[in-house]
């Protein structure tokens, strides 16, 4: 690539990629969350994800190109990682933390992809297609600042009391437990 048109090709690409892939695992996180309201939040941003695809249909047809996916590596490692997240918590506040910061990653590869791609667009003299970019660069930022908010308000918080509620617990059963017998110290 010599052409910063072939390098916002490249990256819409990716990016198209990585939204399809997003919207399919958006249905897979929101299934494993416990908390309504991140349920709903992510179920609301999958459903605003189908209008960034076709935000990118328009930009691809403003540049005259096919509107096709490309393989994003950084993409695929994100839903990995949220997927082993699921393998590996229990279902609850902790489960929902871990899934907030797997959702934060991606909202701030997507941020970062639009963010250039907005500035190129400008650079380019492509204004529909920066609008268009712009609006979407502007969703994913405040999607990223509600999850901020869910984690900091309620998920966060119910997290660490489960932390603090296991610890009693653990308490409880070593309260519990027989005292074993002190042994004479040896002189």
């Amino acid at each position: 690539m010599k052409a910063m048109n072939e390098l916002m090709l490249h990256f819409m690409q990716d990016i198209y990629y990585a939204e399809k892939l997003g919207v399919r695992s958006m249905a897979k996180m929101a299934k494993a969350v416990e908390s309504r309201e991140l349920k709903e939040a992510i179920l609301a941003h999958r459903e605003q994800s189908q209008h960034h695809i076709e935000r990118l249909d328009q930009v691809f047809e403003a540049l005259g190109k096919r509107a096709k996916g490309k393989t994003c590596a950084a993409m695929n490692g994100l839903v990995e990682e949220g997927e082993e997240a699921v393998d590996e918590f229990e279902d609850g506040p902790v489960l929902d933390a871990a899934l907030i910061a797997c959702g934060q990653a991606i909202e701030h590869y997507e941020i970062a992809r639009y963010g250039a791609m907005v500035a190129w667009a400008k650079q380019l003299g492509l204004t529909e297609a920066a609008g268009l970019l712009q609006q979407t660069l502007d969703e994913e930022k405040a999607n990223d600042a509600l999850l901020n908010d869910i984690a900091k308000r309620a998920t966060n918080p119910a997290a660490a009391e489960e932390e603090s509620d296991d610890e009693d617990e653990d308490d409880e059963m070593k309260s519990d437990a027989p005292k074993a017998k002190k042994k004479p110290a040896k002189k």
